[in-house]
């Protein structure tokens, strides 16, 4: 079978095969981008917002059309699909909607004449991209770049071609041309394009294992990276006024994308006191859910994961923490073929290596906390540092342990709040970098100082 290829995890059928692209056409497409480069970076800004902005619409238009594609390639609920594809769309409009906003000079107050920061492209620019949310994650990446001047070669991951082919017709559409090229090259052939002095920096979200050989291969050359390597972000619960949602959004967070977020909650950190009413309530909400084939019904709570290599994974990872002294309180390591059901693990103890694993898929780890001081240390005893989510009543505290956790992202007394002005990355080994809001479009941009001797500036 083909190295890119669209196997639907809901039935194991292979829909799709697409060729990997030749060594000759991998160079090609530097060429392209490094000449595209020349003339979209002159372009003027309101003219490459403009594209941007098409480009939205067109997400809008086609919404379902895009969103069944996802659900072939990797099992995810058709409403869930339907939900990535509208986020995309918001999150090139809001870069196009503020485009001169955040490409403006920066006047720096100057102890003699006068100084600008003048913001520019960078260079072409690799992007290696995971399966997850195939849309979403090209958005957040290429749409601020394009709006910077930069251009952008994207390899998707092997099982996402169609929606990868997809996006690129709407950027060629949208009016980007070569400022935007998909590749469908093997790992090898993406190690010679992060070599080529004509591309400037590389983005990659994917594994600590890929992010680390990438950020090797790209410190060799003198490359700036941003990566985001996933994590397993703790929900801290320290009091509620109201268990139930509590515990709805512990279930909401656990399942979304059929357990296979980055930034979801995959540890929960429960305070002594509401332990075991909320692992009751927790196991007993999640004991209700059978994972289905997304042509079912649009809205199922959780379907297949994404392939049968993830399966497996998950599989072996369950066995493991069981065989280290885990209890399995709800469901096991068995599943039939991509279907996994919930599971919620308790007794992960430091020595298990489930404590310091990421587990993607509807698992759970739940842990019970004596007070602040120990939810804090337990959230933090991890090699992760993406996101996380605080649940308490006392204002005070939520300002206090809000400052305390590791990560990059903390939300407060909820779940599901991504927004394309709200910045994305963690510290640690989820790795560096921001993508969305404001600050994720600074990262690959050429902060140029102009200082003059005398007032140019400051008229």
């Amino acid at each position: 079978m083909s190295y890119y290829a669209v196997v639907n995890p809901a039935n194991g059928e292979t829909v799709a095969e697409y060729p990997t692209d030749t060594d000759a056409q991998v160079r090609e497409a530097v060429d392209r981008v490094a000449t595209a480069h020349e003339t979209w970076r002159r372009r003027p800004l309101v003219e490459r917002a403009a594209v941007v902005r098409r480009v939205a619409e067109l997400h809008r238009e086609r919404r379902e059309e895009l969103a069944a594609i996802i659900t072939r390639e990797m099992g995810k609920p058709l409403e869930q699909a339907l939900g990535e594809v509208d986020f995309s769309a918001d999150i090139y409009a809001y870069y196009a909607d503020h485009a001169e906003a955040f490409m403006a000079d920066e006047p720096v107050a100057a102890e003699n004449g006068s100084a600008i920061i003048r913001k520019g492209s960078f260079g072409p620019l690799l992007g290696i991209m995971p399966w997850n949310f195939p849309y979403y994650q090209v958005a957040r990446f290429a749409g601020p770049n394009l709006i910077i001047g930069n251009t952008v070669l994207l390899k998707h991951a092997p099982q996402c071609p169609e929606s990868a082919t997809a996006i690129e017709a709407i950027l060629h559409e949208a009016g980007a041309g070569d400022a935007y090229v998909n590749l469908f090259a093997t790992n090898e052939q993406i190690s010679t394009v992060i070599a080529d002095p004509r591309v400037r920096g590389v983005s990659l979200t994917g594994s600590e294992r890929a992010g680390a050989a990438v950020a090797q291969q790209a410190g060799q050359h003198l490359k700036k990276v941003v990566l985001e390597l996933g994590g397993s972000d703790p929900m801290i619960v320290l009091s509620t006024d109201d268990l139930d949602r509590t515990v709805a959004d512990a279930v909401a967070v656990r399942l979304d994308n059929n357990g296979q977020v980055c930034n979801a909650a995959k540890r929960f950190v429960i305070i002594d006191d509401l332990y075991d009413a909320f692992l009751e309530r927790f196991t007993e909400a999640l004991a209700k859910v059978t994972p289905q084939d997304p042509s079912v019904a649009p809205d199922i709570p959780l379907g297949p994961l994404s392939s049968q290599r993830a399966a497996d994974h998950l599989f072996e990872q369950v066995s493991r923490a069981i065989a280290q002294g885990a209890t399995a309180v709800l469901g096991g390591p068995e599943h039939e073929g991509t279907y996994f059901g919930p599971v919620v693990l308790t007794g992960v103890t430091p020595e298990n290596d489930a404590y310091r694993e990421e587990f993607f898929g509807p698992v759970a780890q739940v842990y019970r906390a004596a007070d602040e001081d120990d939810a804090v240390r337990i959230a933090n005893d991890t090699p992760f540092g993406l996101g996380s989510y605080l649940y308490t009543t006392d204002r005070e505290q939520a300002l206090r342990v809000a400052d305390r956790i590791e990560a990059g992202m903390v939300y407060i007394n909820e779940v599901g709040a991504d927004s394309a002005e709200l910045p994305f990355g963690g510290v640690k080994n989820s790795g560096f970098g921001r993508e969305l809001g404001s600050l994720g479009i600074t990262e690959f941009v050429n902060k140029k100082l102009i200082h003059s001797g005398d007032d140019l500036f400051a008229r």
